[in-house]
């Protein structure tokens, strides 16, 4: 094998060949051809790709490997990292989008020459779009700013072009690499700084002042060339911006546990959150350039969700982060986003060594680290940024607050996602006292849970505004709770067995609680800009509290204690309405009961297995692999174990270039937002009437056969689907000997923590499907008795809890 050639794992062989896993562990087995591991380690070896693309063509597996699989493979087989390749491809697509010219002529050559060629002029387009390359520690290119100014920076587009004709004196030069980085060929003219900011006048020792993306040296790029001509290859289709987004996305999904990640609804809801009032009597090309701020930016989201034309200035400690998230700015997504006019990403820990000590900026948008006890408390006693208070060393969230509070202009907005745990810890009182009584927090926001990691817990957003001198601050605060507006949204929600709606939410809608993969984010977003943009009472949801009510000891400022939830059912009237339904579902509930079981001879019928009926065509098996917040609604897990309809979100809008035509990917596939389409995930199993799903995990005996409303839903991860042949099997029939635990106990395997259920095992016995159906009858009449004691017990938890809850506050007064 080449040196340094790409090497892929057992997972990106199944994907290359759309295939699971266990399918390739079983290639390895029983083919003696099949490629030798050449890396990794005994439980997760890895192959050599062009091996294994090879072997997969002979076996007839394999007509082609699409562009995009690649690449990936490309990016994570790279020797020096996925995260240095990555950084690699973005400049690269930087070049292909800004100077197409150069880099097609810069291809031309032979991979040596190239990655000789490719440093200089990478350093042109970064230097366009994200500044010059100063080293860390000495002053900036060009005059430094004064305070608190923002000078409108010059854009690739404005600078002057570099020659890229092929024998003018700036090709050739980069070519025969007569020229250095930083130079300037004679006949061209060097772009200018992308920006310059305060940032660049001399600051505290460990700022880091160089850009966040640095030039990559030739010998660097050598290992690259490959991957970043492909890159190239795919851009050509769907865009450079769409193809970093994919990549990267991938990355992120690969290492999920190393990156915590805002989600992209919630970016777009704290970016709406910070928009300021439209300027009605200016044009818009006479209104000064907005300025965005995001001390703690990841990977850059909440930049990418700013709306309009708008100067993004970015800081963040990982280095190798920050350099992904200035490529991924600077390219935008295609269609969807611009690059922005003026960009500027530092590396370095914000807090102790603050980038733009001297920016003042329209907006901060921030989702800080969270219970961070090593936040700088000690070396930061007399920093000038604690003007509400010195934060205590468990209120690491507090100090990223008056960080915020002071990189804003006056009147600038500042939105900051934190645990609830900050609007409550007695330490932090103090700081929050100070905030209400100047003026500075204008509303508390509690989100349901599953907005955003840790998604276990009902997350805050913190709106702020820097306190304008001479202008008497807010005297109230607004306080919202959007957790009981999820839950009484899906609310008794689905069907009863009889086909009428049991509850408030028609059938396909949330299910009670929301989470990570049932938040109805459109209903969330509504209600919080509606409450911010009126600052109105609205019962249950929002609530405008004077400050002097605010000001006890404790200074709580949870949204739940001074918006209780509201009473199940509503009003007395809207109990009663409860207690109707629940009636007719008890009377629902005794038609349904089963009749009296006949005792019979334990039948010794031939039985055969779940695998043994895929193999003789007489149903199929697949895996699920959707998850919510993508294209369309998807079937859980927990759909599955409770009986809810399927959860999910609309279809993103899609992609469109600047006609409005909508973009594909070179399989024809459109093109939606920018966060959807990170992960590239496979074709998902789509549902169909008459399917049987069983979930993977738990050791339960629950299956669910597909009916129309759950038809063209797709399958979820945890969840194996068996399409029966209706010439062969009828659903009914299967789903209800799927159920027996017996069978369910031989099919499964346990661990020390849970079992897991392999589909193949299960037996079934051989019958006429005319015996079949009489099963099948039987079975489907036990799944509608089931699901109306499911109704029955959901209503009636609703009208009891409203009882007490009426009785207890004086809405229901005892008979």
């Amino acid at each position: 094998m080449p040196e340094n050639a790409t090497e892929v794992t057992a997972a990106g062989i199944a994907r290359l060949a759309g295939v699971g896993r266990a399918a390739v562990s079983n290639w390895r087995r029983r083919h003696a051809d099949f490629p030798q591991p050449v890396g990794g380690t005994a439980a997760s070896p890895s192959f050599a790709l062009a091996d294994v693309e090879q072997w997969l063509r002979d076996q007839g597996k394999l007509a082609e490997v699409p562009l995009r699989e690649r690449v990936w493979q490309e990016v994570a087989g790279h020797p020096a990292g996925a995260a240095q390749a990555l950084v690699h491809t973005g400049c690269a697509l930087l070049l292909v989008r800004d100077r197409p010219t150069a880099w097609l002529e810069l291809t031309a050559a032979s991979d040596e020459r190239m990655a000789d060629a490719l440093p200089l002029a990478v350093d042109h387009v970064l230097t366009a779009r994200l500044g010059p390359d100063a080293p860390s520690g000495t002053p900036g290119h060009g005059r430094s700013t004064p305070p608190g100014a923002v000078r409108t920076p010059r854009t690739a587009d404005s600078a002057a072009p570099v020659s890229t004709t092929p024998g003018s004196t700036t090709f050739d030069s980069i070519t025969h690499g007569s020229i250095v980085p930083g130079s300037t060929a004679s006949g061209s003219t060097a772009p200018g700084p992308a920006v310059v900011h305060p940032a660049n006048s001399p600051v505290a020792g460990g700022v880091h002042r160089a850009r966040a993306v640095r030039t990559p040296t030739a010998q660097a790029l050598l290992p690259s060339v490959p991957l970043l001509r492909a890159a190239a290859q795919l851009a050509a289709g769907i865009g450079a911006g769409q193809t970093f987004e994919f990549l990267l996305g991938r990355h992120l999904d690969a290492n999920p546990r190393q990156f915590t990640l805002t989600p992209p609804h919630l970016a777009e809801l704290m970016a709406d959150l910070a928009e300021p009032p439209k300027d009605a009597g200016r044009p818009a090309p006479d209104r000064p350039l907005r300025s965005v701020l995001d001390p703690a930016a990841g990977t850059g989201a909440l930049l990418r969700a700013v709306a309009g034309p708008a100067a993004l200035y970015a800081q963040e400690a990982d280095a190798g982060l920050a350099a992904l998230t200035a490529l991924r700015l600077a390219l935008g997504a295609d269609g969807t986003h611009s690059s922005p006019p003026s960009l500027a990403v530092r590396t370095g820990d914000t807090l102790r060594a603050d980038a733009f000590a001297r920016l003042a900026t329209d907006t901060v948008l921030c989702h800080p680290p969270f219970n961070d006890r090593n936040w700088g408390h000690d070396e930061l006693a007399y920093d000038p940024r604690w003007e509400y208070g010195f934060p205590a060393r468990v209120e690491s969230e507090l100090a990223w607050v008056q960080h915020a509070l002071a990189r804003l202009r006056d009147g600038g907005t500042a939105v900051l996602l934190m645990p609830p745990a900050a609007a409550s810890r007695r330490s932090g009182r103090r700081i929050r006292a100070d905030l209400l009584r100047r003026g500075a927090l204008r509303a508390v926001i509690a989100l349901p849970a599953g907005a955003a990691p840790p998604y276990g817990i009902p997350l805050h957003l913190w709106v702020l505004r820097r306190p304008t001198p001479g202008v008497r601050p807010g005297p109230d605060l607004l306080l919202a709770d959007t957790a009981g507006l999820v839950a009484s949204a899906g609310e008794a929600g689905g069907k009863t067995a009889g086909g009428k709606a049991a509850g408030g939410k028609a059938a396909g809608g949330k299910a009670a609680g929301g989470g990570r993969d049932r938040l109805d984010w459109p209903v969330v977003r509504a209600a919080v800009l509606d409450a911010w943009r009126d600052r109105a009472d609205l019962p249950g949801v929002s609530r405008v509290v004077p400050v002097v009510e605010l000001l006890d000891d404790d200074v709580d400022l949870a949204p739940a204690r001074y918006l209780p939830r509201p009473t199940p059912g509503g009003d007395a009237c809207g109990l009663g309405e409860v207690r109707e339904r629940l009636a007719e579902t008890l009377r629902l509930t005794t038609r349904l009961t089963p009749p009296p079981a006949a005792p019979a001879v334990p039948a010794h019928r031939p039985r055969t297995t779940v695998g043994e009926l895929a193999r003789g065509g007489a149903l199929s098996l697949y895996t699920g692999n959707a998850a919510p917040g993508g294209q369309g609604p998807v079937l859980t897990e927990h759909d599955v174990l409770t009986g809810a309809a399927p959860a999910g979100t609309p279809s993103p809008d899609p992609v469109t270039d600047a006609a409005g035509t909508p973009l594909t990917d070179p399989a024809g596939t459109p093109l939606t937002g920018p966060e959807t389409q990170g992960a590239a995930p496979d074709d998902p199993v789509v549902l169909e009437p008459g399917d049987v799903v069983v979930p993977v995990l738990g050791g339960g005996t629950v299956v669910r056969v597909v009916g129309e409303r759950e038809a063209g839903a797709a399958l979820g991860r945890n969840l194996q689907l068996l399409r029966p042949d209706p010439a062969a099997l009828d659903p009914w029939f299967l789903a209800g000997f799927l159920r027996g635990t017996a069978n369910n106990r031989q099919a499964s395997s346990y661990a020390s923590t849970a079992a897991r259920l392999d589909a193949r095992r299960l037996h079934l016995p051989r019958m006429p499907l005319a015996e079949q159906r009489r099963y099948g009858e039987r079975f489907r009449e036990l799944a509608a008795f089931e699901e109306a004691l499911r109704t029955a017990e959901r209503l009636g938890g609703v009208l009891v809890q409203g009882m007490y809850d009426g009785l207890t506050d004086g809405t229901v007064t005892p008979a």
